[in-house]
């Protein structure tokens, strides 16, 4: 079967994100968007892993849907040509910092399981290394490439993908703390990274420039802080709707499987030029040389986005495009198409409502 699957986002215990990123929200909104498979987020922290377990079931290999009692009063609250199955998949992402090769290196990964069972397993091995309690994105002064060997140790069928990879702060190839290649990240078991994700600030021709990424899969997510951004990234499968074949088709290359990706325009993203934010300054690449990397507003150094790090570890020239490459569809967000239209900001009460119409929310406490 054909269909849509946002692989990473967050609970409401991850720091800056909507108190109604619940299971229940994630579930109306995915099949108002279409979209059948979803990330659970945040299966570290202890109160999510609990909500886990009370309110989903498994249903497929690997795969947990909502619990029937709790689906049908959701679904009482949607058009019926709306309703479709919706699963979750158990996923969670580390921010890893530490030293290597004399430098801080700071970088996201993701990582996912198909049983409840190894993410106990797998979250009881990081609580005896730091705080796991204290976000739903725990922070652990833990390399990577270690995270991943304790991944492997609990269950070799789960699988690792390094997040949002040019984020010039907290990612692989990050601008500030990141690497130059996979291998001088994850050395000895880079063989056993098999998809990364590409991040809203960049897509997959400007990701086709680098020849170090041409083992791996592309895949994209939304990093959703709300149940409002799922899908805003989002990937296409062919497969049966189980976490196996899901793995597989990233794992083989195998484009009859994996479908390619569903892609914001990358100068959406905040991270793709150069800048401060809080100087609101923001700048392209040939900007910056002209500027000699330093801040109009401010003085101080730029922050170099993901644009400009491409460029640097670029070996081929833009439009570059490999034989076996996945496909990819851009893709405008809802709100920020009407934001436009109707000269409003896309977050705004008006722009909520003409997404939303009259129909109101579920409520969990309305008992509707």
């Amino acid at each position: 079967m054909k269909f849509i699957a946002d692989l990473h986002i967050h609970s409401r215990y991850s720091r800056a994100t909507a108190k109604d990123l619940d299971f229940e929200h994630l579930y109306q909104t995915a099949q108002i968007k279409g979209i059948t498979l979803v990330g659970t987020g945040d299966f570290t922290y202890p109160a999510w892993i609990e909500e886990i377990e009370t309110k989903l079931e498994e249903t497929e290999p690997g795969l947990f849907s909502l619990k029937k009692e709790i689906a049908d009063k959701i679904d009482k609250t949607l058009p019926e040509n709306l309703r479709g199955p919706v699963r979750f998949i158990l996923q969670t992402e580390i921010s890893n910092i530490y030293k290597k090769g004399g430098r801080v290196r700071k970088n996201h990964n993701l990582v996912y399981f198909p049983d409840i069972n190894s993410v106990k397993k797998f979250n009881a091995r990081l609580d005896a290394i730091g705080n796991i309690k204290s976000d739903g994105r725990p922070i652990l002064g833990l390399d990577a490439r270690n995270l991943l060997s304790i991944m492997l140790d609990i269950n070799d069928k789960g699988f690792f993908v390094p997040a949002h990879i040019w984020t010039p702060w907290f990612s692989l190839f990050g601008s500030k703390s990141g690497f130059d290649s996979m291998e001088e990240c994850f050395g000895d078991l880079t063989s056993h990274i098999f998809a990364v994700e590409t991040g809203l600030s960049s897509d997959p021709p400007m990701n086709w420039r680098i020849p170090d990424l041409d083992p791996v899969r592309l895949i994209s997510n939304s990093d959703a802080h709300s149940p409002g951004y799922l899908g805003r990234n989002a990937n296409v499968f062919h497969t049966e709707l189980d976490y196996f074949h899901i793995r597989r088709a990233l794992e083989t290359n195998d484009p009859a499987a994996f479908g390619g990706t569903l892609d914001m325009y990358p100068h959406q993203g905040k991270y793709h030029y150069d800048g401060h934010r809080k100087c609101n300054i923001s700048l392209n690449p040939a900007e910056t040389i002209r500027m000699g990397g330093i801040c109009p507003g401010c003085g101080r150094p730029l922050t170099l986005g993901v644009l400009n790090r491409v460029e640097e570890l670029a070996l081929r020239p833009e439009g570059y495009a490999p034989e076996n490459r996945h496909g990819f569809t851009s893709i405008i967000p809802l709100p920020d198409i009407l934001s436009e239209i109707f000269d409003v900001g896309p977050k705004t009460k008006k722009c909520w409502k003409l997404i939303n119409g009259p129909r109101n929310s579920w409520d969990p406490n309305s008992g509707s």
